[in-house]
């Protein structure tokens, strides 16, 4: 996305190109390679983190990508401790960020609000997740990790189980892969949680992309090369009673995972909750530790392209 002053920011996976999706996966796999290359890449450059819901790993993944490159880190972590308390509007509070720093990521319950934080700025900015709506750099992240694990981002039977109606990773996830050849999709979730209609019509369905949606895990598990599971999520609910009775929906565990190919990998954008059995964690197919760590390396080279750096090398 670019706006009126020809700043390139990043509200979807979607802005960027497969192309160039290839480049940046490239860097930030040389970044973790070669760390000591990019060490001062960003020297003297500020990220501001402007993070309007609670978040752990975006936003400390950000923040460590940026120190990583010798920059440095100036935000807010919730709203309460931001203007947004007072009133103010997204699109000020960006004026006078840019004022402060280089580049901004910003994470908003509301859909949109990085678009119109973006339509303002006079810094580059990344949207850090907007409600249910998109979450690019997570999405970044995931594929960097299926990619280093299976070596390839096309030709995969792609299971995706939880809360596929509010999670933004899915919709994320779904709108990414569908640019590589031969995915197919398997939905698992309770049908108070399926995909929203918008997102089959105009994703899957306008692109003759092959899915199917089921309700039980244990019948999906085995024809998956990838198991992306979700947790239900407490903040997108406005009944309390249904989201204790989705909540433990599914669970993963040791006997489950009999069930998966000896190849599949199982993803998460975590946090989790009781989705996933701490027993799964010594399986050498549970992937989701080795996501976060893609997911900085991802946010790393984001940055470094959005800033147009370069770097010097001996």
């Amino acid at each position: 996305m670019l706006s009126l002053l020809n700043i390139r920011h990043i509200m979807s996976p979607l802005d960027l190109s497969t192309d160039e999706l290839d480049r940046m996966m490239q860097l930030a796999m040389d970044m973790e390679k070669r760390p000591d290359v990019y060490a001062h890449a960003c020297d003297g450059l500020k990220l501001a983190t402007l993070f309007y819901e609670p978040s752990t790993r975006t936003r400390l993944s950000f923040e460590s990508a940026m120190l990583n490159m010798g920059g440095s880190v100036l935000g807010f972590s919730s709203a309460d401790s931001s203007s947004a308390a007072k009133g103010e509007s997204v699109a000020d509070t960006i004026r006078v960020v840019s004022l402060f720093a280089d580049i901004a990521a910003i994470r908003h319950p509301k859909e949109g609000a990085p678009m119109v934080a973006a339509s303002v700025s006079g810094i580059p900015v990344i949207n850090g997740g907007d409600g249910g709506h998109q979450h690019p750099t997570q999405t970044l992240g995931d594929l960097l990790t299926i990619r280093s694990l299976k070596g390839r981002l096309e030709n995969l039977t792609v299971g995706i189980c939880g809360d596929l109606k509010f999670g933004r990773t899915v919709h994320s996830l779904i709108s990414a892969l569908i640019r590589y050849p031969n995915i197919r999709f398997i939905l698992i979730s309770p049908e108070e949680l399926r995909v929203p209609s918008y997102v089959k019509d105009n994703v899957l369905e306008a692109n003759n992309i092959p899915y199917q949606e089921v309700i039980r895990l244990e019948e999906a598990l085995p024809e998956l090369d990838i198991l992306y599971m979700t947790r239900v999520q407490r903040e997108r609910f406005f009944n309390e009673d249904d989201y204790v009775r989705m909540k433990d929906f599914y669970i993963l565990d040791a006997d489950k995972m009999l069930l998966a190919p000896r190849d599949m990998f199982v993803l998460h954008p975590l946090p989790r909750v009781n989705e996933i059995s701490v027993e799964v964690d010594r399986d050498p197919r549970a992937a989701y530790f080795r996501q976060v760590h893609c997911g900085m390396f991802m946010r790393m080279a984001l940055m470094f392209t959005l800033l147009e750096r370069k770097v010097q090398e001996c």
